[in-house]
Parts: structure tokens; sequence; C-alpha cells
């Protein structure tokens, strides 16, 4: 017995239509979503991305320019603390530290800028984020 082409495609396709659709859950949506929510919340530093850079002003200053990204889905950020720590030579100089009340709200980023005196031969500056709050 010998099947054609046409015949046997036709067989596949009528038992691809017959599988079972599925339905969509949404109380499992629902318990997922709660379940991140919970996660955000719990551990904001891990959701929030610092990037920046720094320069000498004309005025001998050192100015950094971050961003400051969130990057969870559900939850917004408020209270963040971001620490400065300024280096000549690969030692320590000097530190400061910024706070930020405005929130940031899910997928969206605060740009921001730090002006200070540093000691002279400042050549470097790396920031990272002390602490946060979920927001509401």
């Amino acid at each position: 017995m010998r099947l054609s082409v046409p015949t046997l495609l036709l067989a596949l396709s009528l038992l691809a239509c017959n599988s079972k659709e599925k339905k969509f859950n949404e109380r499992s949506y629902q318990e997922q979503k709660i379940s991140l929510a919970e996660k955000e919340k719990q551990s904001p530093k891990t959701f929030l991305r610092l990037s920046g850079d720094d320069h000498k002003n004309l005025w001998g200053k050192t100015v950094y320019k971050g961003i400051i990204k969130n990057t969870a889905t559900i939850s917004s950020y408020k209270e963040i603390r971001v620490k400065l720590l300024y280096f000549k030579q690969g030692k320590e100089v000097a530190n400061h530290e910024e706070f930020f009340d405005k929130p940031i709200a899910p997928n969206d980023e605060f740009s921001f800028k730090a002006k200070y005196k540093t000691p002279s031969g400042t050549d470097s500056v790396a920031a990272y984020i002390m602490r946060a709050k979920a927001g509401e």
C-alpha cells in the first residue's frame, strides 16, 4: 500500500488540529506575578543598575554623571543611596554619598550629576548602590 504525499500531509494536519487547546490560567498568572513582586521588593539592589562616567571641570571639581536603571517589571524603587569612591593611583582618597528620594518606575531610569572637590591627582571614580526601598 502506497500513500501519496498529499494524503500523508492531510492526515498529519488533521492530527495536529485535533490537539487540545490550553486555556490561560488566570490564577496561576496572578500567583506568579505576586511571587515576582515579592522578589523585587525583597532585593531592590538586584534590579537596579548603575552606570556613569567622570571628568574634571574647569574649576577642578570631579563631576560624575550617572544613570540608575530600574530593571524590575513590577516594583518601583525610592530612597536610593549611592556611594562614590574616588581613587588616586589605586588608593581611595575620598568618598561621598548621594541620596535620591525620587521614585524610579519599573523599566525606567534616573539621571544624576554629582560634583565634588577631590584631592589633587584623583584619577578614577567607582560608584555603587548602597541601598534602596521598594515603592508602592
